[in-house]
């Protein structure tokens, strides 16, 4: 008797509660320290077993009281294994999801391989620990992941018991996968000795009793005996068994594989049966779940990237831009994506020097408060270019490399028709490139072939439309149109929509009167009305009028029209503007094609949409993939976001929304954006806040203004070709006078309210003094500072006191303004732009502009945004009028509403949207070497 003691309940059911108190606050601190992040679970259930369905309504209730959010997903027994694990895979990828349990056992009719399908689950969110990766990293003793839950509460409950674990001999009945080998391992990493016994150990008995710790999970009821029990040892019993009781109402009663009564005499504490180990691994599963969910808030919301930068050989003299492009190898970029904080999965691989980003990421990191946003505008530039993009991404190399602030540029794809034409890329220069430059400047990842054959494949339903409409009556015309199918007739979800545009209130299409068979099925299209045209990503002059409709097949339904240069497509502006896939489909449908005509008594002038030509859905299928931007590379391994393209001097000339919105969540709130208005600020910059901005709302930090000394002498008047001599003296006195043209954009910048900071793009025959001119002309007119930036020569260290500035102007306050209120009637918008950005004294309408302008206004366009297109070399309409011209008049020599876009669209002066080839465009210089692959002569 004197070995007898009262042993110690160690209560499961106790412990566990106080476990999930302790998680409810971790879950709490995780939402209040990350903008209301919640940890996810998903429970995969196979067929309905009525115990399955008991053991997951328990777990769901847990995770409310802890604050996860649990989901429960019921598959038929029919599943297959493959669609099982289909499914399983969904969540693996889905961000939003932290752990995936699949509750066993499978209830299914198809033979499911069980081992599989938890092998499946990816070891992140396997929170039940049963992964073999998981289980691995037990073994071996990496007790960082996620343990599997029953050994875990094992373990929390002899650590209960109060008994140093290390140094003590523990023996474990049963070797499961689940229980015994995972608990045996732990107890071996947590300093026992340990010994595992099974149904071929001899002696059982004998072993039991030298056991300091004892853990049973062999499944049979009340198999071990208090006589066995080493007196004072802790016993946890794993076991739960059904056993004959007639006492009980039920007929049986719950035991464990330890004789409780017998054991609890000897054992100094035990665990009871139900109350025990079963309440514990509900317990440890939440733990794992918060875990999971811990670190991938950890991951998102982590301040600091750690970039592995790629160093530069910078030369003298400074090679061509493609020589130094191919000197630096770039980083494979699923490297520089996981750097950054991407997944795998949202990554889709084009090669290994470029990537698309799924746009599904931003709902990952909805949570993170934005970082601060860079906008680099310039002056009025020769045809040569100021540098906005070497600066944009000297800047980022500065920034990112240097600074070591995690910072993301975002950029415009540029169009092949100049990349072939004269302008060339726009990838930077010297050592302030993206890489792989040829990729960057010519397909990429195939967006503006997307775009092209989306607005193609309108232009041709236009086309076609008008041709069967004008070759058909009305009921053959309505019978194709909603066809019997199968014997099925019935509208499509397009022509549902265009129905109820019409108050026609019918879904059969057998109900429809004559009249509304009319009104449904003819688009009376105006073809003088017509504003959308064909496009191509190529400069032809040849193309800017042509007749269509030649064929004998089209039977004389000939018209004139023309095509545009690809980017100056609404569907690119429409790409740059969209905040998501359902935005850009949204917007697709309301693009304005035309106008009807008056036919009998129809009323006309009525807007023709790409939701009437049945259109939407097809467009947003071939835009699918580019709606997603494309991860690059800078010269020294930091991140750029490539995309979007929409011309500056007819469009907005912006990158895309989407792309700065993922930039801002991925660097976080420390972190920095910096992207590009494209011309000056008169036209890219202007846009950029009226018309971006309002849509984006991302509200900008700095504006940096990109000009050169180059520049300012022209507008002073002096020479911008080296081949023209002038003296010292000469050359100060222009660029004296063309600082005017500085202080103008430097003007424009200050009225949105934002730091301006002036970035001196050097040049090698710059002087000191020069640069001295150009720095007081600036902090004259308002700029918070104008700094010298070597970047084209020195990559990112030639930048970093402009990258120095940027900070400080950041951390200034800005009180953002819009220059003009959208409830203005559009002439008053236009006028305000016209005085305010360029300087004009006035603005002139023809009586053709102005009667679509009221028209726009009684359609309800009057409060869109205006978007000037005009020419970006001077501030003026006249492209040879430099510097500041004054007391001239705007003309406006027509006008079109983008409604799918969201702008309306003045012409001032002639602006072509079909770009011609020069005498010698680049085609000249341009090779493949058919040995190597390499190209030849792209800049």
């Amino acid at each position: 008797m004197s070995e007898e003691v009262v042993a110690k309940v160690l209560s499961g059911t106790e412990l566990s509660k106080e476990t999930k108190s302790n998680l409810k606050k971790q879950t709490d601190a995780l939402a209040e320290h990350f903008n209301g992040f919640k940890a996810r679970l998903i429970i995969v259930q196979v067929g309905g077993r009525d115990d399955s369905n008991v053991y997951i309504r328990q777990k769901i209730k847990s995770a409310a009281e802890v604050g996860v959010e649990a989901s429960h997903v019921q598959y038929p027994k029919t599943i297959t294994q493959n669609e099982l694990l289909s499914e399983i895979n969904k969540y693996n990828i889905d961000s939003s999801v932290h752990g995936i349990i699949v509750q066993m056992p499978l209830d299914c009719i198809e033979n499911i391989d069980s081992h599989l399908i938890t092998n499946a689950v990816s070891p992140e969110k396997d929170v039940d620990g049963l992964n073999i990766v998981n289980e691995g990293r037990v073994a071996i003793g990496d007790l960082t992941g996620l343990i599997p839950c029953t050994p875990n509460g094992v373990i929390q409950l002899i650590k209960r018991s109060g008994i140093e674990i290390s140094g003590t001999r523990a023996v474990v009945l049963g070797r499961s996968k689940i229980v015994g080998a995972p608990v045996a391992s732990l107890l071996l990493w947590h300093n026992a000795t340990v010994t595992i016994c099974h149904s071929k150990t001899k002696d059982i008995e004998k072993e039991v009793s030298k056991a300091d710790i004892l853990v049973v999970a062999i499944g049979k009821p009340e198999f071990v005996h208090g006589s066995w029990i080493k007196p004072g040892a802790v016993v946890i019993d794993c076991g739960i068994n059904s056993i004959q009781d007639s006492s009980k109402k039920s007929g049986y009663r719950l035991v464990g594989d330890v004789h409780y009564s017998s054991t609890s005499l000897r054992a100094s504490a035990i665990t009871p049966v139900p109350g025990g180990v079963g309440p514990m691994t509900v317990a440890m599963l939440l733990s794992n779940t918060v875990q999971a969910a811990t670190k991938v808030a950890n991951n998102i919301f982590k301040s600091q990237w750690n970039l592995d930068i790629l160093p530069l050989k910078l030369q003298r003299p400074v090679p061509s831009d493609i020589e130094i492009a191919r000197s630096q190898e770039p980083k494979n970029i699923m490297l520089l994506a996981k750097e950054i904080g991407l997944k795998e999965s949202e990554v889709i691989l084009y090669g290994n020097k470029k990537a698309k980003i799924c746009i599904s990421t931003l709902d990952r990191l909805k949570n993170i408060n934005n970082g601060k946003y860079i906008v680099i505008t310039g002056i009025t530039p020769t045809s040569f270019g100021e540098g906005k993009s070497t600066t944009t991404v000297g800047l980022v190399q500065a920034l990112a490399a240097h600074s070591k602030k995690n910072t993301i540029a975002c950029l415009r794809q540029p169009s092949q028709g100049p990349t072939f034409g004269i302008k060339g890329g726009a990838a930077g220069g010297g050592y302030s490139q993206v890489i792989p430059m040829e990729d960057f400047n010519l397909h990429l990842t195939g967006d503006i072939h997307a775009v092209t054959a989306a607005n193609n494949l309108m232009a041709a339903q236009i086309d076609a439309r008008m041709f069967h409409e004008a070759t058909q009556k009305d009921q053959a015309l309505y019978d194709r149109l909603v066809p019997t199918v199968n014997g099925v007739r019935k509208f499509s979800p397009i022509q549902l929509n265009r129905l109820k545009r019409l108050g026609i209130n019918k879904t059969d299409p057998s109900t429809l009167t004559a009249e509304e068979i009319t009104s449904f099925s003819r688009l009376n299209i105006d073809p003088d009305t017509i504003s959308w045209n064909r496009v191509m990503d190529t400069n032809d002059r040849f193309l800017r009028k042509i007749t269509i409709g030649q064929s004998p097949t089209e039977k004389n339904h000939t018209r004139q029209t023309c095509f545009d240069i690809s980017v100056a497509s609404e569907i690119m502006a429409i790409l740059a503007l969209a905040k998501d896939a359902s935005d850009l489909k949204e917007r697709l449908s309301r693009i304005v094609v035309a106008q009807d005509k008056k036919i009998g008594n129809l009323t006309s002038n009525k807007d023709v949409t790409a939701d009437d030509l049945g259109m939407t859905g097809a467009m947003a299928v071939l835009l699918k993939d580019a709606i997603n931007p494309t991860l690059m590379q800078t010269l020294e391994g930091t991140p750029v976001l490539v995309h979007a393209g929409p011309f500056a001097n007819i469009a907005h000339g912006a990158s895309s929304i989407v792309a700065d919105l993922l930039a801002s969540k991925l660097v976080g709130p420390d972190g920095y954006v910096v992207t590009e208005a494209g011309f000056g600020s008169d036209i890219g910059m202007e846009k950029f806040f009226n018309i971006k901005t309002r849509y984006s709302g991302l509200l900008p930090s700095t504006i940096v203004l990109v000009c050169t000394v180059r520049a300012l002498r022209m507008h002073g008047g002096g020479a911008i070709s080296p081949n023209v001599s002038a003296t010292p003296v000469e050359k100060e006195e222009a660029l004296s006078k063309g600082v005017a043209n500085l202080q103008k954009h430097v003007s424009n910048c200050v009225k949105y309210g934002v730091p301006v900071v002036v970035a001196i793009n050097a040049m090698k025959a710059d002087t000191e003094n020069e640069w001295k001119i150009v720095r007081d002309a600036s902090l004259q007119a308002g700029a918070m500072d104008a700094v010298v930036s070597t970047h084209w020569e020195n990559g990112g260290s030639g930048a970093i006191k402009l990258a120095e500035t940027v900070i400080k102007a950041s951390q200034q306050p800005q009180e953002f303004k819009f220059l003009y209120d959208l409830n203005m009637p559009l002439q008053l918008k236009i006028e305000i732009i016209a005085k305010e950005m360029y300087g004009a004294k006035s603005v002139e309408y023809n009586e053709h502009v102005l009667n679509k302008l009221s028209s726009y206004q009684s359609k309800g366009y009057g409060n869109l945004p205006v978007c000037v297109a005009k020419t970006a070399l001077s501030l003026s309409g006249d492209p040879n009028l430099k510097g500041v011209p004054t007391n001239f008049t705007l003309p406006i020599v027509d006008v079109y509403v983008s409604a799918g876009a969201g702008f309306v669209v003045t012409i001032a002066g002639e602006i072509s949207k079909m770009p011609g080839l020069s005498t010698r465009p680049s085609i000249y210089d341009i090779d493949l070497n058919t040995e190597t692959g390499e190209i030849i002569g792209l800049f």
